[in-house]
C-alpha cells in the first residue's frame, strides 16, 4: 500500500512539474514526420526531464539556498569545461541530475508497488539520492585527477624548457618546441599550453598568455612555474635554468609521491575482489560438507 501511495504521488508531482503545455509540445514534437529518434532524445531529456525541473529549483529558491556548494560545483566545471562554461549550464546539470534521481525513485517505487516488494522502495531511495549528488562527486574527482596529470607532465616539460633554453633558444620559441608531437587536445597541460602558445603568436604579451595559463590550469604548481618564469624569462641563459632547475626538483618530488599515492590506491582497489573470491572458495569448500552433515 505505502509503494502504491508512493508511487502515485511521485507521478502526479512529475505530471504538475512538467505541465500541460509542455506534454502538449511534447506530444506534437513526436507526431511530426521524419523524426528521428536519436535526433529527438536530447530535446525530449531537455523538454520533459531538465527544463521543469529547472524552474522548480527557481521556483523554490534551492539554488539561492544552495548558493555555496552551488558556486563550488560551477567552479569546478568552469575549470573542467574553460572559461566558457557559464552559470546557466551549472544549474542545468544540476536539474539534470535532480530529474535522473526522482525518475529513478518514481520507477523503483512503480516496480515496488507491481512486485509487491517494500525493499525496492528503499533501494530507489538510495539510489535516486546517489543519482542526484553523484556530478558533484565525479566533478570532484576529475579535477582532482586533471590536476595530477598535470603535476605529472609538468616537470617532463620544464626539463625540455630548460634544455632548449640552455641550447640557446629563446623563451618564447622554447615554449612553441615544447610541444612538438604532444596531443594538445587530449591532455589538460597540454592544451592549456597550446592555447597560451597560440596567444602569443596573435601578439598577445608574454605575460598576459602566461597569467591566462596560469588561471587556465588552476593548479599551485603552475601558479609557482608561471611565477618563475616572468621573475626570470628576461635574464635568459644560465639565470633562466638555474631558476628553473631548482623547481624542477620540488616538481620531480611531486611526481614521485603522487605515483606512489596511485600504486597504493590500486593495489587498495584489488582487496575487494580477492576478498570476493575468497568467500567463493570457502563456500565451494564448505558446501560439501553442509551437505553431507544435512
Amino acid at each position: 500500500m505505502t509503494a502504491a501511495v508512493a508511487a502515485t504521488i511521485l507521478t502526479a508531482i512529475w505530471l504538475y512539474i512538467v505541465g500541460v503545455r509542455a506534454m502538449h509540445v511534447v506530444w506534437s514534437r513526436a507526431m511530426q514526420k521524419g523524426t528521428h529518434t536519436k535526433k529527438t532524445e536530447p530535446w525530449f531529456q531537455q523538454s520533459i526531464m531538465i527544463d521543469p525541473f529547472a524552474r522548480i529549483l527557481e521556483r523554490l529558491h534551492l539554488f539561492d539556498s544552495l548558493q555555496l556548494p552551488l558556486g563550488s560545483y560551477h567552479m569546478k566545471l568552469l575549470i573542467l569545461n574553460g572559461s566558457d562554461w557559464t552559470i546557466e549550464r551549472t544549474k542545468a546539470n544540476v536539474a539534470a541530475s535532480v530529474s535522473n534521481g526522482y525518475a529513478a525513485l518514481t520507477v523503483c517505487a512503480w516496480l515496488s508497488f507491481l512486485a509487491k516488494e517494500q525493499l525496492l522502495l528503499m533501494i530507489g531511495i538510495v539510489f535516486g539520492s546517489l543519482l542526484a549528488v553523484r556530478p558533484i562527486i565525479e566533478a570532484g574527482r576529475k579535477v582532482e585527477q586533471r590536476k595530477q596529470l598535470i603535476i605529472i607532465e609538468l616537470p617532463e616539460m620544464l626539463s625540455k624548457l630548460m634544455l632548449l633554453v640552455g641550447a640557446g633558444e629563446t623563451v618564447q620559441h622554447a615554449l612553441v618546441r615544447c610541444l612538438v608531437l604532444k596531443e594538445t587536445d587530449k591532455h589538460p597541460l597540454y592544451k592549456e599550453w597550446s592555447d597560451a602558445v597560440a596567444s602569443l603568436r596573435n601578439g598577445q604579451s608574454f605575460s598576459s598568455a602566461m597569467e591566462r595559463f596560469n588561471r587556465r590550469c588552476a593548479v599551485q604548481e603552475v601558479s609557482i612555474f608561471t611565477t618563475v618564469l616572468l621573475l626570470n624569462y628576461r635574464r635568459g641563459g644560465e639565470h633562466f635554468v638555474l631558476a628553473l632547475r631548482e623547481l624542477s626538483y620540488t616538481l620531480w618530488e611531486k611526481r614521485k609521491a603522487i605515483a606512489r599515492t596511485r600504486g597504493e590506491e590500486a593495489s587498495s582497489k584489488l582487496v575487494f575482489p580477492l576478498i570476493g573470491i575468497l568467500l567463493i572458495l570457502m563456500i565451494l569448500v564448505a558446501a560439501p560438507a553442509v551437505l553431507l552433515m544435512s
